[in-house]
């Protein structure tokens, strides 16, 4: 199936073919139609299948045709959990929207000042791409007038929740007007997100595309094991020799983690940069920019730029501390082999770590492919992960003396009462 089968306005279809599209993802193709029809939506996607494209596409064909009611506020509301996913669906709303006129998306989000968004907030605009929080606070100082809105979007709205925004949600659909098409878009459709959509959709269409469909077959998922977290720190810098990595994300656990890697590998020589929670609004979108014009290769994260970074020049990803949520893998490994380029992620996983390994598999239905690299090979690789049966009692353990009825257990070395 191509994209112009699908019935969109001329100008949206002359955007899509410049940004190198020419067949839709499997939820473009089941989405949009819906969406064109004004059903409302109830969709699970997982990341880089085309889900931003999904509902931004139909929104923008609506747009085409004018709006009854006067006035200066959104036609469209958007709302996503984080700051980086809104820079990028606002991005990707211009994309898909440069030949249309009168078409202005507006962004808001926390960690940014006042004065500009206000400025923003003040003209007329068709689209408002906005995080929670933010958007509560320019509602309770009355900038956002809500009558035109036709269609509200919640973009990975499980992790809405996992925020605690559920409130927040359910007070700004209460402000919109009765006769809106909702769409409702998540990762998995969990009992919480049900919850939720069945309070915001009526009689929704459901949509939904397993982790098996979308299997990121672009993506080379590699398994590399390692001792300890020395034997991961030099097995690290030879990866990162490789010619072929031309820009990298290291993923961490912590913080701590990423800014204390980073510093490891400046001292190395190495041209990297940290991307967390704990720095600015400002920080964390200076170094997004610098990294999409290539002004550095290595960027260490946590899960804070799991779903929020859309650069296609990125080549490999890099687990360096595997994720505890089975989602957020999938989340990180989406961050290469975007844009029908090929990806390599990598995860450095030590022995305790492999429970984690089987969880991951288990929920993506894939499996990550065993590697070794002469010199660094893994002592425990070959032990198993757990004791046949029928081998009696660990060498190195001690037995717990078995308690007789009337006789003091050694162990504790205080009689029990016996009890016929």
């Amino acid at each position: 199936m191509k994209f112009e089968e699908i019935i969109l306005h001329a100008n949206i279809q002359k955007a899509i073919k410049e940004a190198g599209y020419t067949s839709p993802t499997p939820i473009q193709v089941q989405a949009i139609p819906e969406i064109i029809k004004g059903s409302d939506l109830r969709a699970s996607a997982q990341t880089g299948t085309g889900k931003t494209a999904a509902f931004i596409l139909p929104s923008l064909n609506r747009l085409m045709e004018p709006s009854s009611k006067p006035g200066k506020g959104p036609r469209v509301l958007i709302l996503v959990p984080t700051r980086e996913l809104a820079m990028q669906v606002a991005a990707e709303a211009v994309k898909y929207s440069r030949y249309m006129t009168k078409c202005k998306t507006v962004c808001i989000y926390g960690g940014a000042p006042y004065p500009p968004q206000n400025r923003d907030l003040a003209r007329p605009y068709e689209i408002l791409v906005a995080t929670p929080g933010r958007l509560i606070d320019h509602m309770e100082q009355g900038r956002i007038d809500f009558s035109r809105v036709e269609l509200f979007i919640l973009d990975e709205a499980d992790r809405m929740l996992d925020m605690g925004f559920i409130e927040p949600v359910e007070q700004i659909s209460a402000k919109l007007p009765a006769s809106h098409q909702t769409l409702m878009f998540s990762a998995t459709l969990a009992k919480n997100v049900i919850k939720l959509s069945n309070r915001l959709l009526k009689n929704p269409v459901e949509i939904s595309i397993s982790p098996e469909r979308v299997n990121h077959e672009n993506i080379d998922q590699r398994l590399h094991r390692v001792d300890n977290i020395e034997h991961k720190y030099r097995l690290l810098d030879h990866l990162l020799s490789d010619p072929e990595m031309t820009q990298t994300i290291i993923f961490t656990a912590t913080k701590r983690g990423a800014d204390s890697l980073v510093e490891k590998l400046a001292r190395s020589g190495r041209n990297a940069r940290a991307l967390h929670g704990g720095m600015n609004q400002r920080q964390r979108t200076r170094t997004i920019k610098e990294m999409r014009q290539s002004g550095f290769e290595i960027l260490v994260a946590t899960d804070v730029a799991a779903r929020g970074i859309d650069i296609h020049t990125i080549s490999h990803v890099i687990n360096f501390d595997l994720p505890r949520c089975t989602e957020d893998y999938v989340h990180r490994i989406g961050r290469t082999g975007r844009a029908g380029n090929t990806g390599i992620a990598m995860s450095l996983v030590s022995h305790k770590e492999m429970s984690l390994v089987k969880q991951i598999e288990k929920f993506t239905g894939q499996r990550m492919n065993p590697h070794q690299i002469p010199g660094f090979e893994p002592k425990f690789e070959n032990a198993p992960s757990s004791r046949p049966k029928g081998q009696g009692p660990r060498p190195d353990s001690k037995r717990r003396p078995f308690h007789k009825k009337g006789k003091p257990n050694q162990a504790f070395g205080k009689p029990r009462r016996w009890y016929p």
